[in-house]
């Protein structure tokens, strides 16, 4: 094909697509929708959340192995299932594979199965998702984070040593370099918050040590191309909800809606981000990328944290209006790889998209099991399309898996991720509501329809404990 420079020429090559390529995760959630722009891309998940109805949903059938405690490992133990093996052999080709997350044993399956990831090595990604080294990053970059400084803390005396030597004071927040904010975050204003975490802490050669501000997060996703770094819409957060997650500080949700900032706050950060995925480049990373910001009461703009992939905003991100209007910022992470040459009018496309019409209202909310269970899921409500009564009360509508299926603020799409015969413990992920509209209010306070949403759908859902299940079972042969 002729060089692409244009969007028009990146949907078609897209649309045209003969390359099997296989978002291989434990659901199809964070990519929900990009099947339908990209020719021949399939899901290959270990959960099934439409019970066999999606046409590009494949998953193969559950046996019993040891449980897998990462989706890292939940894609390798897909890559290894005979099963998901003969699906890819089965449709042929050069086959092409995605993830949220892999490691470099992921990349030698690949390998040995002759399947090609198109992502940024794994050994360079992990480096880049350090929150210490995003730190690093972003100071190339001209990214500020919240002061702070870089080190051990083996002792409180020593995280407070080092905190004053740069003027952080005694009110601090402490991180470790990887894993989910909401657990690796700890708030530290005396010796006895210290001694609560000291075992994660204390474990580490280096954490971050950050002067605590009163903040709100917000999450912004881009691409880092060959033509510049495209720069997608900034959203709120939700975090930390006890309805909604049991860990303080979890992420549970994001609002995609014109007028959530100032037009200082928005420039601010896509600047930022532009600016930071400018590095990531010289940093030898290309391709799609998630940043995290801390905006204080004055609003200032911190750098939060990187996550080097899709993330759990991505399936707002690539449904946005902007991703209609043109094209999804998954594309152009595919575009990276495709090894076709081409160039695109970046500033153009970030202008463009900065622009409020292409910002519709939407929001999702991740809702985990919140109550301090042991048991078995007995009943699962399955997903599709919900509707809302005036009484506030939740009943299941029709069967869908389109966002755009919903047809009014009184309907939402549930993805589920937990289902029956599923293990039920506290934190388990149930599944993934989708809604137009807002789900907080201007406190940033979940709003009443939000709440009978979570409450209406965690209500279909039914459970045995452990201990049933294990005395029904030990009866069975008696019958």
């Amino acid at each position: 094909m002729k060089r692409i420079s244009n969007i028009a020429d990146i949907r078609l090559v897209m649309h045209r697509n003969k390359r099997p390529i296989y978002f291989v995760s434990g659901t199809n959630f964070n990519l929900m929708g990009i099947d339908e722009w990209v020719g021949n891309l399939k899901f290959i998940n270990y959960i099934d959340p439409f019970d066999g109805r999606h046409p590009n949903v494949f998953a193969p059938s559950k046996i019993p192995h040891t449980r897998c405690k990462s989706i890292e490992g939940i894609n390798n133990h897909l890559l290894q299932r005979k099963e998901v093996i003969d699906h890819i052999a089965r449709r042929g080709g050069r086959p092409v594979a995605v993830f949220l997350m892999f490691d470099e044993t992921t990349e030698k399956i690949c390998k040995e199965l002759g399947i090609e990831v198109w992502h940024p090595k794994a050994k360079l990604r992990q480096r880049c998702d350090n929150k210490m080294e995003t730190v690093r990053i972003g100071n190339k970059a001209g990214v500020p984070s919240v002061p702070n400084t870089l080190g051990p803390a083996r002792t409180y005396e020593e995280l407070l040593c080092s905190a004053r030597r740069v003027g952080l004071g005694a009110d601090l927040v402490v991180q470790t370099g990887f894993g989910d904010s909401g657990r690796t975050t700890f708030l530290i204003a005396s010796e006895d918050d210290y001694n609560r975490h000291a075992a994660e802490i204390s474990a580490e050669e280096e954490v971050k040590i950050m002067k605590r501000v009163n903040c709100r997060s917000a999450t912004m996703e881009a691409c880092t191309t060959a033509s510049g770094t495209l720069v997608g819409p900034l959203m709120t957060e939700v975090v930390g909800k006890p309805e909604l997650t049991p860990y303080k500080g979890g992420w549970a949700g994001n609002e995609l809606f014109a007028g959530a900032f100032s037009e200082k706050v928005l420039a601010k950060t896509r600047d930022m981000a532009s600016r930071f995925g400018n590095q990531l480049r010289k940093e030898g990373y290309r391709g799609y990328f998630n940043l995290d910001f801390l905006i204080d009461e004055n609003n200032e703009v911190y750098l939060g944290e990187l996550n080097p992939r899709i993330s759990g905003a991505s399936s707002l991100t690539n449904q946005a209006a902007f991703a209609y209007a043109d094209a999804p910022l998954f594309l152009f992470h595919l575009m990276e790889f495709f090894g076709i040459e081409y160039n695109i009018d970046v500033k153009e496309l970030n202008d463009r998209w900065a622009s409020e019409e292409f910002i519709d209202s939407w929001s999702q909310l991740i809702l985990k099991s919140t109550e301090d269970l042991d048991g078995i899921v007995t009943h699962a409500p399955a997903s599709g399309i919900y509707r809302m009564a005036p009484d506030g009360s939740v009943s299941y509508a029709r069967f869908d898996y389109h966002r755009q299926a919903i047809e009014s603020d009184k309907e939402a799409l549930f993805v589920r991720f937990t289902g029956r015969g599923d293990s039920l413990k506290k934190g388990a992920d149930l599944g993934a509501l989708m809604m137009r509209g807002r789900v907080m209010d201007d406190e940033f306070e979940l709003t009443e329809r939000a709440r009978n949403w979570i409450t209406g759908i965690k209500r279909l859902y039914a459970s045995k404990p452990v201990t049933e299940i294990q005395c029904d079972e030990a009866k069975e042969p008696i019958r």
